[in-house]
């Protein structure tokens, strides 16, 4: 199989678990070096192992996105380790508690967007700084479904991703024809570690997740992996400024 990244960067944030993971090892598999972020020390360590294991290249940084000096240190590592940075992909970011929007408290809206927006910020404000040095990069940040459409006792998860949406379409406008392109994946119901955490807590929930996706089951890190791959690769060369909806068909509804 062509390797589509060989000699490429790339860094994933939230590169441990779930989405990140799959995505890190689908860069790995096509041969690119990758570099995982994440807050989580260990299991940032046993995805590096992984992906040497499998012959690839890959470096774990410990940082917290919604941290400027760490996130200015994680691209200045990325950097000095692997010399440039082609591919960035924000994934890092947290459901947040669920109550509705009067009971939502101050803490979980503060926390929420700091991590899944803020940080997403902070992330594309370093990442482009570098990729303008290059003369080129290409961007995706991870918003969701819930940033197209409400659900109910989520709405400091729902206004991030939102946020998530526009901040990527702002940026991309920016950026075009400096060589940078900024597009987002939206993901439907994705079967992840923080998905069986929350249904663990409300295991009636699933069903009803199920109700609604017209394909009939969640989706896979694998699949969500592979749209990011696109999104960064140059089959999609004229792509930017996109929302990407992978959620089973959820949103056609």
């Amino acid at each position: 199989m062509q390797q589509a990244f060989e000699n490429k960067v790339a860094l994933v944030t939230g590169g441990s678990l779930g989405i990140g993971f799959a995505t890190a090892i689908a860069f790995a598999e096509q041969g690119a070096k990758v570099v995982i972020a994440d807050i989580l020390q260990q299991e940032g360590d046993d995805a590096v192992a992984k992906i040497k294991q499998m012959g690839g290249d890959a470096l774990f940084i410990k940082a917290d996105v919604s941290n400027s000096a760490e996130v200015e240190a994680m691209l200045a590592k990325t950097v000095a380790h692997y010399g440039r940075l082609d591919c960035a992909v924000n994934n890092a970011g947290i459901d947040g508690e669920h109550a509705p929007t009067a009971e939502c408290s101050e803490d979980n809206w503060d926390r929420t967007i700091a991590i899944n927006l803020k940080g997403v910020w902070l992330c594309m404000k370093y990442e482009i700084q570098q990729m303008l040095k290059q003369g080129s990069g290409a961007i995706v940040n991870l918003a969701s479904v819930a940033g197209v459409i409400g659900f109910q006792g989520l709405p400091a998860y729902c206004a991030s991703k939102g946020g998530v949406i526009q901040l990527t379409r702002t940026a991309a406008l920016e950026y075009a024809k400096q060589g940078i392109r900024v597009n987002a994946v939206c993901p439907g119901v994705i079967r992840t570690p923080m998905v069986e955490n929350m249904l663990k807590d409300a295991p009636d929930l699933e069903p009803v997740l199920l109700q609604n996706e017209p394909v009939g089951r969640m989706g896979t890190p694998e699949e969500i992996a592979d749209a990011i791959l696109w999104l960064c690769s140059e089959q999609s060369s004229f792509v930017t400024g996109h929302p990407l909806l992978a959620d089973g068909g959820w949103t056609a509804q």
